[in-house]
């Protein structure tokens, strides 16, 4: 029975995205961490476990084959155009060294020759040949392989390899050189000639080991590709062969970076713990690292009191890993109590550290804070590497300041940080944001002169830029190169895409892709399914009617690399969209079965058991603001019982008129949000709103408001003397306009002075058809002129209203501004109107895969 500690050659730790972890801050170098005693014998750990399924899969092929000569390993250039789906910046070559050399002088002389006389082939086999006698037998070779692929250099890797295998003649030497060449080409995100590698050994004879099997695993993982490891596993379970903890750690490394839900990971766990194999650091760290990527932050907080509960030494990818929980949900102020705790721990932020908090408070919009991170970052002495220059390159250039993303450029390669993938790709994601697509264009072909490869993420920027600015023959081009180029699409990818059809208000296509995600066995996230949900009622904002998709065999592309299907469902999106043809649906038949859409993805959502977030409700009550009927609305209401009980409570509780039981438990939901963080919260208070006013509940909708300025929900929104309200929906704005109003008369009537100065900020619709004629400042200069406010165009910015405080003083005064002011609901419900949700009968959704 194999041993679950791996042998020396096993290189399995689950690398993580950044490749620093390991770095200390500079005062926390030549300190120990002491071991946690945090030990409470009263308390008990959170279950965050769900249950076992145990999996049993089909055993493999019996025994192999007699071992041949020469093993039959693929033409290497059959993989010389395979790329990763990570970018090289993720690649952990940092890893600490062990202090004992387990390989000879001879091996360490001949990497140098190697290096020195440059990458042709031939010069490793001479250079081989002549050392072969002095190489002391699979250690010498494990780390020309490790030194080899440290350095990128996978092909120079493989013919070592195939010169180690033909000249070793021990079966268990030959299993460890092929769990090391697994690893190797694992790291390099080489994947697929890891899986050729493994399926030579197993037929050869000497690789059906649990190490073998784990190295496989460990590849697909680093390469996100969660189900082919997860069929390795089970084929090596059917084998005979038992999963040490590398095995499993792995495995949930596996599910964390290709996007499963936390739920396929909590089996895991559960299998482990169920087999005897005891979880580590890594295993946590891992488990951590799903929680991350999938916005749990709650399952990360009790997995980390739980890590601490077992006395499980954390680490700083710990602690990193739970501030990229709590930041990337929008927790950004629980993330900075987190760090500040860390020194008590004696681990000290590292780069990781803040490039992960600066990150976290780019999310939220929190920009100004973001670049005093990095000024605090320079002061303690943490020197930036490449995953913090390219950070702040990406903020500089999502705030469209690209002088200065270009002057951090510079200063990168002045200290000998080369640009690199990741820098490109946050570049063309800002111009494609700026709709600055000849720039974009431009930078894309720069980036493949100097020789750097287009990622996955690359290619995801491009097609998303250019799907939200309608340049669909663009978006078909680069999906085609990236299919061309072998790249596997994953759940960021499809998100992404959907995300950029849903801002052009492409329920249909956008549900389509959902189905074809799903048939490529991707499993949508929350986010996949909140796009969908709040771009329900915006299809008005397009110009072409999108595509009647059903099979078509229409394109297909050949270069003698890679086809794209004949029948591939983005490909016949884009066509169709591209062509921009009228069609003969109708807009309200088109409502109607965008909304079926939006059914069938809410069905979708209880079958997978996707776990909603607020997020979602906030998307839910969006759609039901753009709802044509009070039915509908009721009908999308309903799906939020079934999410979240407390959320329809207060919703639909509002939505019949206020009362104080439902004020009540509405103050008690209110108190949840606002731990979400700002931007979180501020966008559920919009979107409750903006529905209670479309369906005429304005007096609840200015109760909202006035609770949300309470619990200070809009940060540098509202103020004395201005009312910014660019990120507002149109019933939401004008509910806060009344409000601000009805606070500033209160402010005028305790005897302060008004500002000089008052403005309303709505912008100039630079998204609109016509310059200044925005949905939003229509709506809000039409209640303006309706309460009769002095408010007028700014004659210096169309997007801006403003009076003087003296004006608006006198107004105030008036006997009659308080009652136009106090908003009154519009309409009340009866008992039967409320309780009823089969109005529509014939509204069934649309079914989807």
């Amino acid at each position: 029975m194999a041993s679950s500690t791996p042998p020396a050659h096993c290189t399995l730790t689950a690398t993580k995205p950044y490749h620093n972890h390991h770095l200390q801050h500079p005062h926390n170098r030549h300190r120990h961490h002491p071991t946690s005693s945090h030990h409470h014998q009263s308390w008990r750990p959170p279950q965050v476990s769900l249950h076992n399924q145990a999996s049993h899969a089909a055993a493999c092929p019996g025994a192999p084959p007699p071992a041949v000569a020469r093993p039959a390993f693929p033409c290497l250039s059959d993989f010389s155009g395979c790329r990763s789906t990570r970018s090289v910046s993720k690649m952990h070559f940092g890893r600490p060294r062990s202090t004992t050399n387990r390989y000879s002088a001879a091996a360490e002389e001949a990497l140098q020759l190697v290096l020195s006389r440059g990458c042709e082939v031939s010069n490793i086999d001479n250079i081989l040949v002549d050392f072969q006698p002095k190489l002391r037998a699979s250690d010498d070779y494990t780390f020309l392989l490790r030194e080899l692929g440290n350095r990128g250099d996978w092909v120079n890797a493989m013919r070592c390899f195939q010169f180690a295998i033909t000249h070793e003649k021990r079966r268990n030497e030959k299993g460890k050189l092929a769990s090391s060449m697994i690893s190797t080409l694992g790291r390099l995100g080489k994947a697929d000639l890891a899986k050729h590698v493994f399926d030579v050994a197993v037929n050869e004879g000497y690789g059906n080991t649990v190490y073998a099997y784990s190295a496989l695993i460990s590849a697909y993982a680093k390469s996100g590709y969660c189900d082919e490891a997860i069929g390795v596993f089970r084929s090596m379970k059917g084998s005979g062969l038992k999963p040490n903890l590398v095995t499993y750690n792995a495995l949930i490394d596996a599910c964390g970076k290709g996007g499963a839900d936390y739920k396929k990971a909590s089996e895991i766990f559960n299998d482990m713990l169920k087999n005897g194999v005891l979880p580590d650091r890594i295993t946590y760290n891992s488990l951590l690292a799903v929680c991350s990527g999938a916005g749990l932050w709650e399952v990360a907080k009790s997995l980390f009191d739980e890590m601490v509960h077992r006395q499980i030494d954390q680490d700083i990818y710990t602690y990193n890993t739970l501030l990229d929980a709590a930041s990337s949900g929008g927790h950004v102020d629980v993330a900075f109590e987190i760090m500040a705790k860390m020194a008590a721990k004696s681990i000290f932020p590292n780069e990781v550290t803040y490039s992960t908090m600066i990150r976290g408070c780019a999310k939220v919009g929190k920009m100004d804070r973001a670049l005093n991170l990095f000024n605090e970052m320079k002061l303690a002495g943490i020197k930036l590497d490449r995953v913090s220059y390219n950070t702040l390159l990406a903020i500089y250039a999502s705030l469209g300041r690209f002088d200065e993303a270009f002057a951090v450029g510079k200063e990168m390669e002045s200290m000998g940080i080369k640009k690199d993938v990741v820098t490109y790709n946050a570049l063309l994601d800002g111009f494609g944001k700026q709709g600055m697509y000849d720039k974009v264009k431009e930078l894309f072909a720069e980036m493949k002169h100097g020789n750097l490869y287009p990622n996955l993420l690359t290619y995801s920027a491009l097609i998303s830029g250019y799907c939200k600015g309608g340049l669909y023959k663009e978006a078909t081009e680069a999906y085609t190169e990236f299919k061309r180029q072998g790249l596997k699409a994953d759940v960021v990818f499809y998100s992404n895409l959907i995300d950029a059809l849903c801002k052009k208000g492409l329920v249909e296509s956008c549900a389509l892709l959902l189905d074809e995600m799903m048939s490529d066995g991707i499993q949508p996230n929350v986010v996949t399914y909140n796009s969908i949900i709040n771009a329900f009622g915006q299809s008005g904002n397009v110009d072409c009617v999108e595509a009647q998709v059903e099979s078509s065999n229409l394109l297909t592309y050949t270069d003698g690399k890679m086809a794209v299907k004949e029948d591939d469902r983005i490909i016949e999106v884009f066509k169709q969209l591209a062509c921009g043809k009228p069609g003969n649906v109708k807009h309200e038949q088109r409502a109607r079965k965008d909304f079926r859409c939006v059914l069938g993805v809410f069905r979708k959502m209880h079958q997978m058991e996707i776990k909603p977030n607020v997020v979602t409700f906030s998307a839910i009550l969006n759609a039901c603001s753009r709802c044509n009927s009070f039915e509908e609305a009721s009908l999308l209401l309903e799906e939020l019982r079934l999410f979240d009980n407390q959320v329809y409570g207060v919703a639909h509780g509002l939505l019949m008129g206020h009362n104080e039981h439902t004020w009540s438990q509405a103050l008690s939901l209110f108190d949840e949000v606002k731990r979400m963080g700002s931007s979180t919260a501020s966008a559920f208070y919009n979107a409750l709103t903006d529905m209670l006013w479309h369906f005429g509940q304005k007096r609840g909708a200015q109760l909202v408001v006035l609770e949300g300025k309470r619990r200070e929900v809009w940060e540098n929104t509202w103020t004395q003397s201005c009312l910014d309200l660019h990120l507002m929906s149109s019933g939401a704005a004008r509910a806060m306009v009344h409000t601000w109003l009805l606070n500033i008369r209160s402010t005028l009537y305790e005897g302060h002075e008004l500002p000089k100065l008052l403005s309303i900020l709505t912008g100039w619709g630079k998204h609109s058809k016509v310059v200044g004629d925005g949905a939003l400042k229509r709506a809000i200069e039409a209640l303006l002129v309706s309460i009769g406010a002095p408010f007028e165009v700014a004659k210096c910015n169309i997007g801006r209203f403003i009076s003087t405080g003296a004006v608006v003083a006198a107004w105030l005064r008036e006997s009659g501004t308080l009652k136009v002011l106090v908003l009154q609901d519009d309409r009340s419900f009866s008992h039967s109107t409320s309780t009823r949700f089969d109005l529509l009968p014939n509204l069934q959704p649309l079914p989807l895969l």
